[in-house]
This record gives structure tokens, C-alpha cells and sequence, in this order.
């Protein structure tokens, strides 16, 4: 895609951001009732109705072990399921309610990934861009990687992801971005990272990618949408009213690690993937982009630096599948393959089931890795599975 197109194709861009009847896919946008104002509630009906269900739910996922400062065990602070688009359970602990904010951490990344889709269907960015169409590299070797190769985690660069057990600013990318040398201005701070790989031939989970596509997002979009572009195209849109996202030193909107959000706000997105990329009639990402982020990426099929039963990506999204020549079980085995989730540090989630109709939410701090995302999910799904 050239340059030019890109300068044709910015006003239908701006013209999506400000319609609200653009055309639907009926088979996803007639729903009625969009929760753009306020969820449907059924929380006393389902309460009445599988109250064993809720009690085993809660006895595994609000169950703190030993003292809460010792941050041990399972530090749950919110839990909201939706069932075919009404809430039928919510609860909160450690001082949240259904009004506060929580930060979700690497969830931020699905959400960019949403937005890289937005700008695509707008016409305003190509998957196949280099990353130097759109903002500069101190190394021009890194421009053979793509859009595509970000949202595959795939860009080659050699990026350490280690956090607080065994991380430090000398040898952590992801800290030394966040808190370190990086934080003023992340995407030059990222782009002179040499690569360890030729971009594509290998998957390497890293919030430099999703921080630097949040970058390009910057680039294309401000100059026509303005600094707050992600509310304008999208979270707006959704009634996402308690959203916040930090950005860096530069302005530009963390894209791996900052959206704030309350539970049930994060499941609104939920429910936007859940229809496909509808919303209140309008059809806001590409019709086929949904079912082209929660397949498995190719790259990860290739090469992989983590090879764990639950590392499994489509574009920024983790999902319950195997994975083709490499991995035959599913990475949540008490859930249905197809399932895909928004994760974060600490025990955040937000899992989409679509043949439960069922996304789940919780919002946690944990710390020892003793939270099981399959057990819990496992738990939300007896609450609703024999709901009409």
C-alpha cells in the first residue's frame, strides 16, 4: 500500500470514526440490546438457579491463602460473566467495586490488535507496511518488519521479556521501556534493538511489538483523529466510559501494558469480539478479522523461545488450540477449542468462549502463579451451562 493511497483513504477513516450505521454482517449486527449504556441483569435469576455452581466459583477464585500483604495465593479483585450478552454474576474483593478502574496489563494488547484492525479496514495501514513507512528506526535493518510481523510477535528483534523474578533494567527490555531508559520515547527505544531473527521466522512474546504497532497506530491516526484516537474509533464507541491508557514521554498510548478499565467495561470488548467485530449495527473491524486473529500464528509454528502448553497467539490474542506439527493438546483442556483470550501480569483475563456464548472476566493481583485460568473457567462454565 503507497503512500498516496493512504492520504486518498484517511477521510473514510474519519468518516468510520464518526458514523454509527455503517453497513452489517446481519448475521452479527442484528443482535438487539447492545450494552453500550448499561449490561442486561441476570444475576438474580442465575443466582437462585445454580447456587452450588456459584459457591464452588467462589470458594476457588475469593479464597485468599495466608495474609493478603504476603501476596500469596489467589488475590482475586473482580470476577463479571456475561451469558448471552446479560451479566450473570459479579463479584469484587480487596477494596474494588463495579466502578473502579484495574489495570490490565498485557489485556492492553488485544485491544491494539483491534485497532491495527480498524486502521486497516479504514485503508489508513496496510499489514504489509514496513514499520519505517510510519516512524524512524535508529537501525535500518529493522525495516523488513511489517504490521504483520508485530501482530504475530514476530519481528525478529532480540527482546527480553523478563519481569520482576529475574528481571532488571540492564537486562530486561520490557522494564527498562516501561520504567527505565525507554519510557520518554518507547518506539525509538525499541527500534534500536538488534534482531536475533529474520523477521517472521520466529515467535517471541514481547510488549516491544505491541508497543511499537501502538507507535505506527500514533503516526497514521493522530495527524487526522487527533492524541485520542483509540476512544474515537473504538472505545467510545463501545460505552467504554472508564477506560484510561498511560502513555509514554512522547504521548503515544502504551500498546502493551496500560489500559485501566472496570471489569465490566473490559467485557464489552469482550462482547464487541464476540460478534464478530459488531457493534450497535455497525461493522467496526473487517468482516474476516476476528476469525484471522484467533488462528495460529505462523511463525509460532516455525520457531518459538517459550514453548509452554498455554503458548499459543493468533494476532495478540492466547488461544485454546493446538498447534499444527508442534502441539496436539489444547492449552485449557476443560474448555472448548476455540476459546480465545486477552491476558495479563498478575491474573488478569478476559476469555471469549463463542460456543458458550460466555465471555468471563477477573481482574486480579497474584503473585505465587498458583491461579489456574483452566480451573476457574471450568467453574465459570458450570454457572451458566444449564441456562436457556
Amino acid at each position: 500500500m503507497r503512500r498516496i493511497h493512504k492520504k486518498l483513504t484517511l477521510p473514510a477513516l474519519v468518516a468510520m470514526a464518526l458514523s454509527s450505521a455503517l453497513p452489517a454482517r446481519a448475521a452479527d449486527c442484528s443482535t438487539t440490546g447492545w450494552p453500550t449504556e448499561d449490561w442486561p441483569d441476570a444475576r438474580a435469576e442465575v443466582a437462585a438457579a445454580r447456587a452450588a455452581e456459584i459457591q464452588a466459583l467462589e470458594d476457588y477464585a475469593f479464597t485468599l491463602q495466608g495474609k493478603d500483604e504476603e501476596r500469596k495465593g489467589l488475590r482475586t479483585d473482580g470476577v463479571v460473566i456475561i451469558h448471552k450478552g446479560r451479566v450473570v454474576y459479579e463479584r469484587y474483593g480487596r477494596g474494588f467495586d463495579a466502578s473502579k478502574r484495574h489495570l490490565s496489563w498485557s489485556m492492553s494488547k488485544s485491544f491494539t490488535s483491534a485497532l491495527v484492525g480498524i486502521a486497516v479496514k479504514g485503508g489508513a495501514l496496510s499489514l504489509d507496511d514496513s514499520i519505517c513507512e510510519h516512524v524512524k528506526s535508529s537501525r535500518q535493518d529493522n525495516c523488513a518488519i511489517t504490521v504483520r510481523h508485530l501482530m504475530e510477535f514476530a519481528s525478529g528483534l532480540d527482546w527480553r521479556e523478563d519481569y520482576e523474578n529475574g528481571g532488571s533494567y540492564q537486562t530486561s527490555s520490557v522494564l527498562a521501556m516501561l520504567y527505565g531508559e525507554g519510557r520518554q520515547d518507547m518506539v525509538s527505544f525499541i527500534t534500536a534493538h538488534e534482531r536475533s531473527d529474520a523477521p517472521g521466522t520466529s515467535w517471541r512474546y514481547s510488549s516491544g511489538d505491541a508497543t511499537l504497532l501502538a507507535g505506527v497506530l500514533d503516526a497514521v491516526l493522530r495527524p487526522e483523529l487527533g492524541r485520542d484516537w483509540p476512544w474515537v474509533l473504538l472505545l467510545d464507541k463501545l460505552g467504554m466510559k472508564s477506560a484510561t491508557w498511560e502513555r509514554d514521554g512522547k504521548g503515544v498510548v502504551v500498546g502493551s501494558s496500560y489500559l485501566h478499565a472496570t471489569p465490566r467495561d473490559l467485557a464489552r470488548f469482550g462482547y464487541f469480539y464476540l460478534r464478530n467485530g459488531c457493534w450497535a449495527g455497525e461493522q467496526i473491524l473487517p468482516e474476516d478479522w476476528v476469525a484471522r486473529s484467533t488462528r495460529v500464528s505462523e511463525p509460532i509454528k516455525l520457531k518459538s523461545y517459550e514453548r509452554g502448553r498455554d503458548d499459543v497467539q493468533g494476532w495478540q490474542w492466547w488461544l485454546n488450540r493446538p498447534i499444527p506439527g508442534v502441539q496436539t493438546e489444547l492449552p485449557f483442556p476443560s474448555v472448548p477449542e476455540g476459546a480465545f483470550a486477552a491476558r495479563g501480569h498478575w491474573g488478569q483475563s478476559m476469555s471469549i468462549i463463542p460456543s458458550k456464548e460466555l465471555i468471563v472476566v477477573r481482574t486480579a493481583d497474584d503473585r505465587d502463579g498458583s491461579f489456574s485460568l483452566d480451573t476457574f473457567l471450568k467453574l465459570a462454565m458450570a454457572v451458566v451451562e444449564e441456562q436457556p
